[in-house]
């Protein structure tokens, strides 16, 4: 059932610019988030972890979610209502290794396919199946095999394909320090989790070029780093920040080559893997959501944006004074996303393939999200003046579609352009929904 709500027309005195024909505008989701009908497939590492006292803030799994297992086709009449020319969501890795688990993606293809969206599925969006590990290395191997069975099965309709969501978040969080599943904490133990990721990422592309598929990109998670002061304690351990979020993940797959004193610390024949992880790219996925100031360590536990941060590490994460914040807590500096993407087309020149912007939301409570709506004006406005710098930007997805399952915040942040009532699954079109189907109308 959805709901509406009543929106008027935004921005009419101080419209959004015009971005280039073909821009492809749309929204973004994750399977394990709202799909749903985790008895309709394999077990995943996030079935593990929520499983376990403590581990998510508010005791919730993803059982039920948004349930768009069961109403995708609801979900996929919000998308064309909304006017979007494409939807980015992820395929459930432990769903397809189920019976018939691959044919509710099969649905769904073809649900958008006749709504006129164009469907571009994330092959991995951090619900690895519960028996393997990316602590070794044949975890690539396995993923590169999915992705075939999954390339085959979808390659008619399907266009644009990324690999992986957010590497570097799933390494840190995930296996450094914990606060995501697998919920290890191995601190800088989990490299290994990184290069496999990303030797993955490089099969995949070639499964996927096998397969025959011509429009092949990663959605990484970037954002500027600026140091708490000029004391070179702070610039170093802001460069240190930088190259663990930033360039360990970019350079590899930009320059086939790791930062420097990165490489010998990863496992097996780096060389030969960094060939197979530089596959080329046909655009590059960002998801920016804030810039980070980054100081020397402070000798104590610091919790920042949800996350505990150990004593031991050799940084410390310091808050960014003057700025807005989201209902996370997350700063709010659109004008990150302009200097991100510059910055990215001085650091890999030729070797930036086009961009787009994968993921860029907020967390914001109420159906009347004025403050999402400021939000995303504010970004939108930054990326078009990345553009005008002459950054090639192909493309933007709104995350989320919907509230969600918030990973190890439970269901505590709405990112959603539509509010989902957990207790019914109602769906309620929020302003911010009324405002960007206003802009996706004017920007033809």
């Amino acid at each position: 059932m959805i709901r509406r709500m009543a929106t008027d027309a935004r921005g009419a005195t101080n419209p959004i610019p015009q971005f280039p024909a073909g821009f492809l505008w749309g929204v973004s989701t994750s399977a394990h988030q709202i799909e749903g009908a985790t008895d309709e497939r394999e077990k995943s590492v996030w079935d593990a972890f929520t499983a376990e006292p403590g581990r998510v803030k508010d005791g919730s799994t993803a059982a039920v979610a948004c349930d768009h297992y069961h109403r995708y086709r609801e979900d996929v009449a919000l998308l064309a209502d909304l006017g979007v020319g494409a939807y980015r969501f992820s395929i459930s890795w432990p769903r397809v290794n189920a019976p018939k688990g691959l044919d509710f993606y099969d649905r769904l293809v073809d649900e958008l396919c006749a709504a006129g969206v164009r469907p571009v599925p994330t092959l991995f969006h951090w619900d690895l199946p519960v028996a393997l590990d990316w602590l070794d290395r044949d975890t690539a191997a396995r993923f590169a095999e999915y992705v075939s069975v999954v390339a085959e099965r979808l390659g008619d309709r399907v266009e644009k394909w990324i690999t992986l969501n957010e590497p570097a978040e799933h390494t840190l969080l995930g296996h450094a320090l914990g606060t995501h599943a697998p919920g290890r904490q191995l601190l800088f133990d989990a490299l290994p989790v990184a290069h496999h990721q990303l030797l993955a990422h490089g099969l995949a592309v070639r499964a996927l070029r096998a397969a025959g598929a011509t429009d092949i990109g990663i959605a990484n998670s970037h954002g500027p780093t600026w140091p708490a002061s000029r004391e070179q304690a702070d610039l170093d351990a802001a460069d240190f920040y930088d190259l663990l979020l930033n360039r360990l993940f970019a350079d590899p797959l930009l320059l086939g080559r790791y930062p420097d004193g990165i490489g010998e610390l990863m496992p097996g024949d780096v060389e030969s893997d960094l060939k197979v992880i530089a596959e080329p790219l046909d655009f590059y996925g960002v998801n920016y959501y804030a810039p980070t100031r980054v100081g020397a360590p402070q000798g104590t536990e610091i919790e920042f944006g949800g996350v505990t941060m150990p004593a031991e590490l050799p940084f410390s994460v310091r808050e960014i004074e003057g700025v807005p914040t989201t209902d996370f807590g997350w700063p709010v500096v659109p004008e990150g996303l302009t200097e991100l993407l510059t910055g990215f087309r001085e650091r890999y020149g030729d070797r930036l393939p086009p961009v787009v912007i994968t993921e860029n939301g907020c967390s914001y409570e109420g159906v009347d999200d004025q403050a999402r709506i400021a939000y995303l004006d504010g970004h939108i406005r930054a990326l078009h003046k990345a553009v005008e710098a002459g950054v090639d930007v192909r493309g933007y997805f709104v995350w989320s579609l919907l509230d969600n399952f918030e990973w190890a915040e439970g269901y505590a942040r709405r990112f959603g352009l539509v509010h989902v009532d957990y207790e019914t699954l109602t769906r309620t079109p929020k302003a911010s929904y009324g405002w960007l189907r206003d802009v996706l109308r004017a920007q033809g």
